[in-house]
């Protein structure tokens, strides 16, 4: 485990090598708008791969081999090599190992770039298979920012604006599944008005999402927008009594709770011939009251 700190004056980021997770985000005016963990949720911002969220029974079944998976993938407990690029800019790699195999039989290459630029933090992230066989994958970011965002400011005065109108039904989960059933949006036209009740049946899913890009705001308090062109989904979540609200880019997400095939079937995952790369990106922007 090592900490890689970048800072521009604006922004001041540190990223874990244990996971190659982001485990600080500080404004110029010294607020740390990341998530800290306590026993109610641990994490700050694991990166979920090769799964988003979980497969029945925690296993994969490949060419009629079933190997163990836990929710979420492996990557976020794996230690990444770093290259230091810049004070602004750093470099994180977990290549496939005896320990991925046991999950995951499949050659990859996984990295993540990170990059400070003004008010803005830029994560790229790039996979690749190394191996001889094609590989299907999902990919998800799972940052888990301050709630409230300032203090003395009320939860209930925290909003997520979408950049379009967003009418579409939501999806939920049950036992870590994806439920068949839709819901009924809690986004009125653009804005979802934030309050734990939301989150008592876990996460809320946004899998026919217009948005490319969502901020997070309430008066008098920095905003955080996440952009994520690259991820068609999104996944928003909390869990009381924790002061953290979590906006998940993803590409996948978890299995239908009916979901019994070989791994390569799954819905909504990308998949990469031999030799083959593909690149995601989002980014989080800070703009002050």
């Amino acid at each position: 485990m090592a900490l890689s700190e970048l800072d521009n004056g604006i922004l001041s980021v540190s990223v874990d090598s244990n996971g190659a997770q982001l485990n600080g985000l500080v404004d110029q005016t010294g607020r740390q708008l990341l998530w800290q963990g306590s026993d109610v949720w641990r994490g700050q911002a694991p990166v979920l791969f090769p799964i988003v969220g979980r497969m029945p029974g925690n296993q994969l079944i490949h060419a009629g081999t079933a190997y163990p998976i836990a929710q979420h993938g492996f990557a976020r407990n794996q230690e990444f090599e770093v290259e230091r690029i810049s004070g602004t800019k750093c470099r994180f790699v977990l290549t496939d190992n005896d320990q991925t195999h046991a999950h995951f039989p499949f050659g990859f290459r996984f990295e993540l770039l990170f990059t400070v630029e003004a008010n803005r933090l830029t994560i790229v992230h790039t996979v690749s298979n190394t191996g001889p066989e094609r590989f299907s994958a999902s990919l998800g970011a799972h940052p888990g920012f301050a709630w409230p965002l300032a203090p003395g400011v009320a939860r209930e005065d925290h909003v997520l604006e979408f950049a379009a109108e967003e009418p579409a039904p939501i999806r939920r989960i049950a036992d870590g599944l994806l439920l068949a059933e839709t819901r009924p949006t809690p986004v009125q036209g653009r804005i979802l008005q934030l309050d734990d009740s939301l989150f008592v049946d876990d996460a809320i899913i946004f899998d026919e999402l217009t948005s490319r890009s969502v901020r997070y705001s309430a008066p008098g308090a920095a905003s955080i927008t996440v952009a994520f062109a690259d991820f068609p989904l999104l996944g928003v979540w909390s869990r009381a009594p924790g002061e953290f609200l979590c906006i998940e880019p993803w590409f996948g997400m978890t299995a239908p709770d009916d979901f019994a095939g070989e791994y390569n079937t799954k819905p909504g995952q990308f998949s990469l011939d031999p030799g083959q790369s593909r690149t995601f990106s989002y980014s989080i922007t800070v703009d002050q009251p």
